[in-house]
């Protein structure tokens, strides 16, 4: 039995343009005959602020003036427009899909939560399990990147959802409808439009993006680069070309030449067991390129970055922006900056540290985009000529090569779960420094018992699994 009321539901971040994409629909509604109803339930603060929009609509029929529900209710809805992945999960979640009704329509990108990216290990929701729920658990699912089908249009994201909502067919209305419905909103019209343009004929194509294809191996644009990869070619196993060839990239704009010099040196020590080398190349890489001061100070002055922002937000060549970070280093963290010598005086002086930690014991906000702060940081960032005689760098070059003769003296299935030990170690402050106690331990229990390798990955994902570490302490217990 078909039913002439349409319910839509809309979820979405803050600052996406959902309650624009509400009221198009609402103006679309009720330009083309249908008493149409729009509500809002805003998201607590958490992914800046998940909300839900609901719009129902019927035939206006001249009789009495039909009262429309406030929410959406799960198994009862004919539309979901997600404006990101896991925005269509939690829609599936709620019961807001069901297969014998709902359209679906989601962007396939990720913004991720802050649990996801403050997480020990690799804390993503999997992208995969919630696309095969899309596809089970709808009448229809239309999924893309709508954040890059954006970008590519010059539009904003509400507008390519506007026009897969179109393109797949759900609603009544002719295409021309809709796009009336943006004319009449009067704002950024052709950009809109161009959005539009994109999401229907992606929607009508029925596209769901395949799995991503890895991008091509860069190509070296200097003759230091060009000697790298021919020593990559030279020296290492096929499989671990690409991880090194990216190590090398990263570790040169890390520090020098020199210092990619001395991670593939480390690398031809390891041996030539392909496996074992390719994830030695990725973890190496990271390891070498710890977050210290300087490096963080680096990232926050560069000119892609202040870009990059600028394009988030979508200023306009003659809007200013400005940026605030928030930092906190510790009375640990700037001693590790200073000469190893020095640093290794004030820690180990009790007197002292005590004396100087309450100056570090509250964060700041530091505005990048004025010039104080700006040239502060990046004078901190320009220390990394002196990176080598830092006592920092002294620590994590002990620390690596410890770990690589651990990794060089096992046996090859040992060995890569030892390599993959290095996932513990991120970040800086009390993420890094918990991290490594983590990893310690770990290696103190090898040491001592001479652990299999599945005994090494099962403790090492129990590291992985809280911060708390119960999960460690049981798995260290059993």
């Amino acid at each position: 039995m078909t039913r002439d009321r349409i319910t839509i539901a809309v979820l979405g971040l803050g600052g996406q343009g959902g309650g624009v994409l509400a009221d198009w629909i609402v103006q679309l509604g009720a330009a083309n005959g249908f008493v149409t109803q729009g509500t809002s339930v805003p998201g607590v603060a958490q992914r800046t602020g998940a909300t839900i929009y609901y719009v129902e609509m019927i035939p206006d029929r001249g009789a009495a003036t039909p009262v429309l529900a406030l929410t959406p209710v799960p198994g009862d809805v004919d539309v979901v427009v997600a404006s990101e992945l896991m925005e269509a999960g939690r829609a599936i979640l709620r019961g807001f899909v069901t297969r014998d009704r709902t359209v679906l329509i989601g962007s396939t990108h990720r913004v991720f939560a802050i649990s996801e990216k403050s997480a020990m290990g690799d804390g993503r929701a999997s992208g995969e399990r919630i696309v095969t729920a899309a596809n089970e658990r709808s009448r229809r699912f239309i999924g893309f990147d709508m954040e890059a089908a954006s970008e590519r249009a010059g539009s904003v994201i509400s507008s390519v959802m506007f026009g897969a909502l179109a393109g797949a067919g759900a609603l009544p209305f002719a295409r021309e409808m809709f796009e009336q419905a943006i004319r009449a909103g009067g704002k950024a019209v052709e950009a809109n439009l161009r959005g539009f343009a994109t999401g229907f004929d992606a929607a009508r194509d029925g596209l769901i993006d395949a799995a991503p294809v890895a991008p091509p191996l860069p190509e070296p644009s200097t003759d230091t680069g060009r000697a790298f990869l021919a020593r990559i070619r030279a020296s290492l196993p096929a499989e671990a070309h690409a991880f090194a060839i990216e190590g090398v990239r990263r570790l040169m704009d890390y520090q020098d030449a020199r210092y990619a010099a001395l991670y593939l040196d480390r690398l031809e020590r390891l041996g030539e067991d392909g496996p074992l080398l390719r994830e030695a190349a990725r973890h190496l890489a990271l390891w070498m390129s710890y977050e210290d001061t300087i490096r963080v100070a680096d990232l926050k002055v560069r000119d892609s970055r202040f870009a990059r922002v600028r394009g988030e937000v979508k200023a306009k060549d003659d809007q200013i922006v400005q940026l605030t970070e928030y930092m906190h280093p510790r009375l640990e963290e700037v001693c590790e900056t200073l000469p190893a010598g020095l640093g290794r005086y004030i820690l180990g002086n009790a007197g002292l540290s005590r004396r100087l930690e309450p100056l570090f014991r509250k964060g700041r906000h530091v505005e990048t985009t004025r010039l104080r702060w700006f040239l502060l940081l990046s004078v901190l960032a320009g220390m990394r000529r002196w990176r080598r005689g830092t006592l920092r760098y002294v620590q994590e070059q002990a620390r690596i090569e410890d770990w690589l003769a651990l990794v060089h003296a096992a046996e090859p299935d040992t060995a890569i779960e030892l390599v993959r030990c290095q996932r513990l170690i991120k970040g800086y402050g009390d993420t890094f420094a918990r991290g490594l106690a983590n990893y310690n331990r770990i290696i103190e229990r090898y040491r001592a018992d001479g652990l299999p390798p599945s005994a090494i990955r099962a403790i090492r994902e129990a590291a992985l699994a809280d911060e708390q570490g119960d999960a460690l302490e049981t798995a260290l217990a059993g």
